[in-house]
């Protein structure tokens, strides 16, 4: 059995307070985009988890897609089988990659084994995952808070809209990029704000984390300030960066431009 577990992006990311168990609260859109690696198990007589295409740093036996596993095995006794990942989202891009991972690893498990689990059931197995993992349970376009695990309806749809991500192969850990953000109530409505018309968002919705990165890496804002030249209805750091993305209302043939870094485009769901 075979699944593509996509990424996604912020549209718009407000840190607002430190928690007292470390993290930090939050406030944000997540919206899903078709970059997508690929996940793909079958039956085996023994566990086993390999992976290909970007290399995955760390413990193999510690990687996401493995932690799913255990925890359904743990509960439910699974049989073993074979799991192979192919590696194609960027890792510490800001897309949620690893995150998609685990959560699709659920749902194809779920499927795999006959489990009927329920969505609540896989949202709360992905939350003890990962903060930002249970997202792509129902991955859909929703307003997220509290550490960007729970969430709410959001009547958002940028389906026919075309975007382009531009990652500039630079690795940002989310301790660097926290490292550099002051928690504060946010002075916009972020729910209010994406309800206007988009022209107006690159006015009104920002990424709390572009500030100390832009400031430490340029060429950031600098891909921003080019998406935005080439016709970007918006444009935005996702997540905690550092891929740019221009959001454009036709699809527009930019890889040239960005040709020492690695980019997707496509249209939006």
């Amino acid at each position: 059995m075979i699944t593509f577990p996509n990424a996604k992006i912020n549209i718009g990311l407000h840190i607002t307070e430190k928690r007292s168990d470390g993290f930090h609260n939050l406030e944000s859109c997540f919206y899903p985009v078709g970059w997508s690696d690929v996940l793909e198990v079958i039956p085996a007589n023994e566990f086993s988890f390999s992976s290909s295409g970007i290399d995955i740093p760390g413990d193999p036996a510690k990687n996401l897609c493995v932690k799913a596993y255990e925890l359904l095995k743990n509960d439910f006794d699974l049989p073993p089988l074979a799991m192979h990942l192919l590696k194609i989202i960027p890792i510490g891009a800001g897309m949620g990659g690893g995150s998609s991972d685990a959560a699709f690893t659920l749902t194809l498990l779920n499927q795999f084994y006959r489990l009927e689990l329920s969505t609540e059931a896989l949202e709360n197995y992905a939350r003890r995952l990962g903060s930002d993992c249970a997202f792509f349970i129902q991955n859909k376009p929703v307003y997220c808070y509290e550490k960007g695990d729970r969430f709410a309806d959001i009547s958002l749809s940028l389906k026919g809209k075309y975007i382009l991500l531009v990652y500039p192969n630079l690795h940002i850990s989310t301790a660097e990029a926290y490292a550099g953000v002051k928690p504060q109530v946010p002075t916009v409505n972020l729910l209010e704000a994406l309800q206007r018309p988009m022209p107006e968002w690159r006015h009104c919705i920002q990424n709390d984390f572009e500030k100390g990165l832009f400031q430490k890496y340029p060429v950031l804002p600098e891909i921003k300030a080019l998406l935005y030249g080439k016709g970007a209805v918006y444009a935005a750091m996702t997540g905690s960066g550092s891929t740019i993305y221009g959001i454009f209302e036709k699809a527009a043939d930019l890889e040239n431009i960005f040709t020492q870094y690695t980019v997707w485009q496509g249209e939006l769901m």
